[in-house]
């Protein structure tokens, strides 16, 4: 079997990640400085930091736009695979998780406390996103013999660090914060059974 290596990287930037707001599954797109990092990624890996040979996606538009630069830089159409989308925060999407804490005291109380678990307001738990994300990994790992960027989003990335880690989800900011086009490797084999 070959092994392949597997980089996660987070989507460029976005005007919401300025302002801090929750983005989840809301749609939105790259700003300039977004469009540059994801420029940036691609040259680093044109430059050989990383050696990738195909590209997977969320169907996001941040993600789907940093996957299609950094492809066109690099001669490769990236592939959306379901299950690499960000985690649904349901009805706290938009806010900033200041204003979460004042407008749903005792539903981000709960959330807070058992949060790989527990599912925000119409949203998804870490686990949930953890039940979609591995086969997803395990699909691309399976099927590719080359080593793949994968597209995706920070809390994909923590979460998926958190696990397999095995360290407290309640730390995962703390622990794993991925910058915009920030890059994580990990071994295509945590993802094969």
């Amino acid at each position: 079997m070959v092994i392949l290596k597997i980089y996660l990287a987070r989507h460029g930037e976005t005007d919401w990640n300025i302002e801090n707001r929750i983005q989840g599954q809301v749609d939105t797109e790259l700003n300039e400085k977004g469009r540059q990092q994801a420029e940036e990624l691609a040259r680093k890996i044109a430059e050989g930091e990383y050696q990738i040979g195909s590209i997977y996606t969320s169907a996001k538009k941040r993600a789907l736009e940093t996957a299609w630069i950094a492809g066109n830089k690099l001669g490769m159409v990236p592939k959306v695979q379901q299950g690499l989308e960000e985690i649904s925060f349901g009805k706290w999407e938009g806010y900033r998780w200041k204003q979460v804490r004042e407008l749903f005291p005792e539903e981000y109380q709960v959330w807070r406390n058992n949060r790989r678990y527990q599912v925000p307001p119409e949203g998804e738990s870490y686990q949930q996103l953890l039940d979609r994300l591995l086969p997803a990994l395990s699909d691309i790992a399976k099927k590719e013999k080359v080593n793949a960027l994968v597209v995706t989003h920070s809390a994909v990335i923590m979460t998926l660090l958190s696990y397999l880690y095995d360290t407290p989800f309640e730390d995962m900011a703390k622990n794993y914060k991925t910058g915009n086009a920030g890059v994580v490797e990990l071994e295509g084999a945590l993802f094969v059974h």
